[in-house]
């Protein structure tokens, strides 16, 4: 039977946390059988169910044609039960009930890549977080609804692997040429968990013993050609199970661990359980072929959705409002053990980098929410950086408070009490409250309120009485949605330096969670606080949110000579780094001189290239234009930051216009025998490669074309941007040659599109020659973010031509494929701070969108944007 659509159910509906109720029946066991054929799928599914309270039995699904359903073996006649595009709904069902249905699907026609879908003509997979189970059978779709599953899988034989979660436990001739394969999953998990792959793809496989003794198969699915570089995830995945084990006392808990690759994917990677399924761009790793910081990537979150295994599957969320919980929880988690893979300073500033570029812009506009929200319209909106980078910074901060040793007794009551379990922030807070023995409900207000505070600290210094006080002081923005907001407990990790010999003084404060100590933490819960160093011999230098210890805003009164002075003589490399960004905010946004920054970086750099070349390299970050028009709320004008950037870069390619290619010469990646010392060579040599070629000095052409010829990817892709962005006489035939290269090397191709549509003057007419392109596919998001995020990297072009880009990317994928066109979307969410006539002009633009779009991705999108 295919319904027909209701009016009265497609209607957005909001929906709210205070509105939560328990399901009213829960499932103890589901038998699916899954039979794909070409142009359809049959699923039969066997519910074992009983009560939980009182209410009607709801089963939820869409899209689904119902063939046919019985409840404790009768079949149910029309009038038996309510139908609609959302959902089934058995009105008298008994306390006990055994649920058969068996639906029609149409995984060969599913672009929006949810539910089960057809990745490509030889692989099948499925996305179900949050809402793509009901896209495959009716079931009471929700997190806090956890079964055992058991899964049989028949497809023809061509597609020879058969896929699902848990052990396999049979495998057998289906006839006329099809086969099956029957999985259990031992684990009670939620239907977001589930997953199943049929397909034609190559396997590495390998193995692991865990703690406890436990031998797991571990399997890494991918095309054939792929396979050689599925080794740095394989190897990136038995580290994070010792890593895991080491860190948390959590050892794996299956007998097997499974990867999928596929391009057709919108998100990264999924943590279903025992059988992930990732996006390519995170599981293959080469350096011929990927970057050093795709690399890096593809380990960061090889562990990420291994973390999962405990923080969101074990112990998941009670209802997707708790997001936050899995997701802030196992972003911390990743991001401690990336600290591990390279150095931990540039691994934090790449972390507070991707948060004020991402997550402080959200923060401050129409898509501003709380980490946990309490009302939304289509959960896949909240996907976002809010949800992901500041619920790890809540995690954080706790951790921070805590210490090493107490965060680790407070995870190990959290799994203590609550494995097995959906469970809300509120659990995960008392439970590492009660473990640690700290008191850290007060954390709870990070959760429930959105902005990005402000922290204003005052130093004064009293010589006579040798003390140095800090006067603290927080403010948010006024919410219109929020209008209670309070006070949030802010860690202030600090330390004071002496100003003539750069050494860390003894922090004498009563203050402290501390005393005594060279690195201090001082919690900041009120709107105001003042406190005391005593033993102050002279005016010291004072470094705050060391290690960027809360997501805030800080203003403190640096000179610039004290923000110089901690350029070169502080001792944690975050800061070094956070220094250098000051001075450059104030040289582009104020129009300070740039001399002090300049110097500084002429005195420090010999020092640290030598000490830790990631970090040097880091410490030429250049806010980016974007970074830089997110932090002006009025009359933005992207062209004036564009020539304000540009100046400030031509004025340090001038300063080291005796030194650039000295450096670079210098530097060998081959001799370095550590990955991380070895990519930071390469990430220094690319830089100063581009100062180079701003110097104006042609030789750096010829010293890229050289690089791109001997190079790994890292240094051809530096190449590349070189000779390309500047037009440089080589740099159609090195683009004809990487395309040749890698014209079948799917990720190899999305740089060569990103580079060319990143080109500072990039027109138009470029990124319509790639949007045309024949390797330019719009059911392959990769491709699309290739395209669209490279124009982004230029906001003088997004901001011109590239509205009607995103807004015709937004129309069409709107139908096809809803989640990505709300995100590509979302890249005009600042219009508002636009200066006229370019403000009105983008607003008419999304105005004119709002009649031709249906889905509640794009349109909630739209509607919050149009909000302000």
């Amino acid at each position: 039977m295919n319904i027909a659509a209701n009016p009265a159910i497609e209607a957005d509906q909001t929906i709210y946390l205070k509105d939560y109720q328990k399901p009213s029946y829960i499932v103890d066991s589901v038998e699916l059988n899954i039979q794909v054929y070409a142009d359809h799928t049959l699923v039969s599914t066997t519910l074992v169910m009983q009560r939980q309270t009182e209410g009607e039995l709801v089963l939820l699904g869409r899209d689904l044609e119902l063939q046919s359903i019985h409840v404790n073996g009768k079949p149910l006649s029309e009038s038996e039960y309510k139908l609609d595009t959302e959902q089934l709904v058995i009105g008298n069902a008994p306390d006990q009930a055994t649920i058969e249905t068996v639906v029609r699907i149409h995984p060969e026609s599913n672009t929006q890549l949810e539910g089960l879908y057809q990745a490509s003509s030889d692989l099948f997979v499925t996305q179900n977080e949050p809402e793509g189970f009901r896209k495959i059978t009716f079931y009471p779709d929700r997190p806090d609804v956890l079964s055992v599953f058991t899964t049989r899988v028949e497809a023809d034989k061509k597609f020879p692997v058969l896929l699902a979660n848990g052990n396999l436990i049979e495998t057998g001739e289906a006839g006329e040429g099809r086969h099956y394969a029957i999985w259990e999953d031992p684990t009670k998990k939620p239907s977001y968990l589930f997953a199943c792959v049929i397909g034609d793809l190559a396997v590495m496989k390998d193995r692991y013993t865990t703690s406890e003794g436990r031998d797991v198969a571990l399997e890494i699915y991918a095309e054939e050609k792929d396979i050689p570089k599925c080794k740095i995830a394989m190897e990136a995945l038995k580290h994070s199970m010792r890593w895991d084990e080491e860190h948390y006392g959590r050892p794996y808990d299956l007998d097997n661990y499974m990867i999928v690759a596929t391009s057709a994917f919108n998100m990264g990677a999924m943590e279903n359980k025992g059988l992930n399924i990732f996006n390519t761009s995170c599981v293959l790793a080469d350096e011929e072929f990927t970057t050093d910081a795709a690399i890096m990537r593809v380990q960061s979150v090889i562990a990420h959705e291994y973390f999962h295994n405990w923080t969101g599957n074990r112990i998941t969320c009670r209802d997707w409002f708790q997001l936050c919980l899995k997701e802030g929880l196992t972003v911390f988690r990743d991001q401690s053990f990336s600290e591990d893979l390279q150095s931990a300073a540039v691994q934090r500033i790449d972390d507070v980098a991707v948060l004020k570029a991402h997550q402080f812009p959200e923060d401050s506009g129409p898509l501003s929410h709380p980490p946990r929200p309490d009302h939304f319209v289509e959960i896949n909106n909240f996907y976002t950086a809010t949800v992901y980078e500041k619920g790890a910074e809540i995690n954080r901060m706790m951790a921070t408070l805590l210490g090493k040793a107490k965060f680790r007794m407070g995870t190990d009551e959290y799994f203590r009490r609550h494995d097995g379990e959906a469970v809300t922030v509120e659990d995960w807070v008392a439970a590492l409250s009660a473990g640690s023995g700290v008191d850290l409900s007060s954390f709870l207000i990070w959760y429930n309120q959105p902005g990005t505070p402000k922290l204003e600290v005052h130093g004064e210094y009293d010589a006579e009485a040798q003390t140095y006080c800090l006067n603290f002081k927080q403010s948010l923005k006024a919410h219109p949605k929020y209008p209670n907001l309070q006070a949030v407990p802010i860690p202030v990790a600090l330390t004071l330096f002496d100003a003539e010999s750069g050494e860390q003084l003894t922090l004498n404060s009563a203050a402290l969670f501390e005393n005594g100590v060279k690195d201090g933490v001082y919690l900041f819960d009120q709107e105001q606080a003042r406190i005391e160093f005593t033993g102050v011999k002279a005016k010291p230098v004072v470094s705050l949110l060391r290690n960027f210890s809360a997501p805030v805003n800080l203003e403190f009164n640096y000179s610039d000579k004290e923000l110089a002075f901690l350029l070169q003589y502080e001792t944690n490399g975050f800061n070094r780094w956070q220094a250098t960004q000051t001075l450059l905010e104030r040289i582009l946004l104020n129009d300070q001189p740039a001399d002090i920054y300049v110097q500084a970086m002429l005195n420090t750099l010999p020092g640290v290239i030598e000490q830790d070349p990631l970090l040097a390299s880091r410490l030429f970050d250049v806010p980016t234009e974007g970074y830089l028009g997110s932090r002006i709320d009025v009359d933005y004008r992207p062209s004036k930051i564009q020539e304000k950037r540009n100046a400030l870069l031509n004025k340090l390619a001038r300063a080291f216009a005796d030194t650039a290619k000295e450096i670079y010469l210098s530097l060998d990646p081959d001799l370095q025998s550590d990955f991380s010392q070895a990519m930071g060579t390469r990430a220094l040599r690319n830089i100063m490669l581009t100062m180079i070629a701003r110097q104006g000095d042609d030789s750096a052409f010829d010293l890229a074309y050289e690089q791109y010829h001997t190079g790994n990817m890292s240094e051809r892709l530096g190449a590349l941007k070189v000779l390309v962005w500047n037009d440089a006489p080589q740099a159609q035939e090195v683009l004809a040659d990487f395309y040749s290269r890698f014209e079948d090397e799917a990720l190899s191709l999305d740089q060569w599109f990103m580079v060319q549509a990143a080109h500072p003057q990039a027109t138009a007419e470029m990124i319509a020659y790639l949007t045309q392109h024949p390797d330019y596919d719009l059911a392959v998001p990769n491709r699309i973010r290739a395209v669209s995020g490279g124009l982004n990297a230029n906001p003088v072009n997004t901001w011109g031509f590239g509205v009607q880009h995103y807004i015709t990317l937004a129309k069409y994928l709107d139908e096809k494929n809803p989640i990505v066109g709300s995100r590509l979307l979302q890249v005009l969410s600042r219009w508002y701070t636009l200066a006229e006539p370019q403000r009105s002009e983008v607003k008419a633009q999304l105005e004119a969108l709002k009649p031709l779009v249906k889905s509640k991705n794009v349109c909630e999108t739209l509607n919050s944007m149009l909000s302000v």
